[in-house]
């Protein structure tokens, strides 16, 4: 399972997510067949979806998360509210993202989606997110997330802790926040140990008086479809689409996603452009 635990802390001046994202790697690792670099960079990235995922408060709320590293690889990563996180990553980048950009769209159904970028000033997953942030929210957030990967190539552990401090946080508050978040430097070996219930539990239990922790549980589901692929082949056109055929044989679309292939031959563009 995995899981996201959310609550405040320190008075409520400071918001407290705790993420167990194990399963959702894994399931990532075999879509993509991932090598252990790879799969590190993606899994961070997909914790790190999660965490802004559970931000979202309206029903139709998504997020976006694109990676555009300086050699021009590229690591995406969407959610919705319901946490169903999907993601993949450009061979070409080879678990690597300093030099690039980072661009977040978050649309949480109210009126314009908001679109946030910042520069990539790490490799780390954790570094780039805190300066994402600072840089274009200007929140001060502290973010720790981390993969471990064992000799079989699989994820052994992943997850993470973030810290955000509300508006009107206490000095004293910043300072017990920021002392607290030296704990979890390497927060994929305390999942591997106690789990994100652990973490509450064994770093969090005074603060939050065993109470007020809402749990939800992401998962990696893509939410693509033939029927959706379908929709979004008629705005081609049939001179198009009859091109394609004559010249290709077939029509091929692949989801970067869940690396799905749909195949449409004639008879299912007859089909679908006859209605």
């Amino acid at each position: 399972m995995n899981y996201l635990y959310k609550t405040l802390i320190y008075g409520k001046q400071v918001s407290l997510s705790v993420m167990e994202t194990t399963d959702l790697v894994n399931k990532a690792i075999k879509i993509h067949s991932l090598n252990p670099s790879a799969a590190k960079t993606l899994g961070g990235m997909l914790t790190c979806g999660v965490y802004m995922a559970g931000c979202l408060k309206s029903e139709k709320g998504a997020i976006s998360i694109t990676v555009k590293g300086g050699n021009a690889g590229t690591v995406s990563v969407s959610g919705d509210i319901n946490l169903h996180m999907r993601g993949y990553i450009d061979g070409s980048l080879n678990g690597k993202l300093s030099g690039g950009y980072m661009t977040v769209i978050k649309d949480d159904g109210f009126y314009r989606p908001f679109v946030g970028a910042s520069e990539l000033v790490s490799d780390d997953v954790s570094r780039n997110f805190m300066n994402y942030f600072d840089a274009s929210e200007q929140i001060p957030t502290a973010v720790s997330v981390g993969v471990d990967i064992g000799e079989d190539g699989l994820c052994r552990a992943a997850g993470g802790v973030v810290m955000q401090l509300l508006p009107g946080t206490s000095d004293e508050n910043r300072d017990r926040a920021e002392d607290k978040m030296q704990n979890f430097l390497h927060p994929e070996q305390l999942i591997l140990q106690m789990g994100a219930e652990g973490i509450i539990k064994n770093f969090f239990k005074d603060e939050t008086d065993g109470g007020h922790v809402y749990i939800t549980n992401p998962d990696y589901i893509c939410n693509c479809s033939r029927e959706k692929i379908s929709s979004v082949l008629l705005t081609m056109g049939k001179k198009e689409l009859y091109g394609i055929l004559e010249e290709q044989g077939s029509v091929s679309v692949h989801c970067h996603y869940c690396n799905t292939d749909y195949v449409f031959g004639k008879k299912d563009i007859d089909e679908l452009t006859n209605g």
